[in-house]
């Protein structure tokens, strides 16, 4: 323990010394977080809902099938007898479509027909979406109609879930949160072993006395208390220029936030250590700790977009895993029941990347 905390002391100390690159390690998060939280803004398609179809006319099954026919709406098998609100939420439901028991009568009677849609209001910009693809739909559902017909109008006291501000940067906000925290802490971490690999440094490691263990662990411990600066500094943003609050239990995001932090300095080690070269090691993180993360973890679009072909990689994204979590923190509250399979998968990944590069390492030393 005491050479650990040694290893640990001195990977805080260069990085202290180094001030550039700590203030930029520091700055760059916040400056990014703010950024793409405002800017970021795209379009989504065929989004998932389920319907209640409480009447079961003719003319309730057709504007069923106008749903259908569109190329904005998915629409998934769903217990007419259950609440669909409960639906929100689950394997990528997007908003609950309600058909009254009265739709055919009063379409009939030449009267307008109200129907309620349920939106998840979490991603603000789907939620508008959802709403204006509703309304186009409906739109032409009525043009389809005879003049001896009334017209279906969709409630417009649309109840909009988890976010009922409609605010894009509390959606985007904890999304690009995880984004910056996957790179600077991953960067910091391979560079500081890529560089002993180059400068040769790393040969007083190998003739010391310590092991591949505490070796690794010390620079990953050291890692993960810049990791909780960050976190710390970012936070505030949230709290204060994002507008977020927690929605319920903070223990998955404390929890998740160490689990993860663990996880993006074992990819750095892992990286420094396969890659004892700066220049690749930079290109190392660029692919792994922000392409990846960027593109496939569900932080610009919803992961159900992305072409079936692709969309097994999502499952080994360990960003994904970290957004979900972050958004059910800010925005959803789920908790532990919604949210802890997802911590253990952050940690089975970044188990993952800290044996491997523990048996790169251990060849490396010598026997006692």
């Amino acid at each position: 323990m005491r050479r650990l905390l040694a290893q640990v002391r001195k990977e805080l100390t260069q990085i202290i010394r180094d001030r550039i690159a700590l203030t930029l390690a520091l700055a760059l998060p916040a400056i990014l977080l703010l950024l793409m939280g405002t800017a970021i803004s795209l379009t989504v398609n065929d989004l998932p809902i389920v319907v209640q179809n409480l009447d079961g006319s003719p003319a309730s099954l057709r504007l069923l099938d106008a749903f259908r026919a569109s190329l904005s709406f998915k629409i998934a098998d769903w217990p007419v007898q259950k609440d669909p609100s409960l639906a929100i939420g689950r394997n990528g439901i997007r908003a609950a479509l309600i058909i009254p028991p009265t739709l055919g009568r009063d379409l009939a009677r030449r009267r307008e027909a109200d129907v309620q849609m349920i939106v998840d209001g979490a991603d603000a910009n789907t939620a508008k979406l959802v709403s204006g693809y509703a309304q186009q739909v409906i739109g032409e559902y009525n043009r389809t109609l005879g003049p001896q017909s009334g017209v279906v109008v969709i409630d417009p006291q649309v109840r909009l879930w988890f976010n009922p501000g409609r605010d894009s940067k509390k959606f985007y906000g904890p999304g690009v949160f995880v984004l910056a925290l996957s790179i600077f802490p991953t960067l910091l971490a391979a560079l500081a072993l890529a560089r002993e690999g180059e400068q040769k440094t790393i040969l007083q490691v190998y003739v010391s006395s310590i092991s591949a263990h505490e070796y690794l662990l010390g620079k990953i411990l050291a890692i993960m208390l810049v990791f909780g600066l960050e976190t710390a500094i970012m936070s505030v943003l949230l709290f204060t220029y994002f507008g977020l609050s927690l929605a319920g239990d903070p223990t998955p995001l404390l929890v998740g936030s160490v689990l993860y932090a663990f996880c993006v300095a074992s990819f750095g080690t892992l990286i420094g250590v396969a890659i004892p070269n700066q220049l690749g090691a930079i290109a190392a993180v660029a692919l792994g700790g922000f392409l990846l993360v960027f593109i496939m973890s569900g932080l610009l679009f919803p992961i159900e977009n992305i072409p079936i072909q692709l969309r097994w990689i999502t499952n080994f994204v360990w960003g994904r895993y970290y957004i979900e979590i972050a958004r059910d923190a800010f925005l959803q509250g789920g908790g532990w029941p919604a949210t802890w399979y997802k911590a253990g998968i952050i940690a089975l990944i970044g188990s993952v990347f800290y044996f491997s590069a523990w048996r790169i390492m251990r060849p490396m030393q010598l026997a006692d």
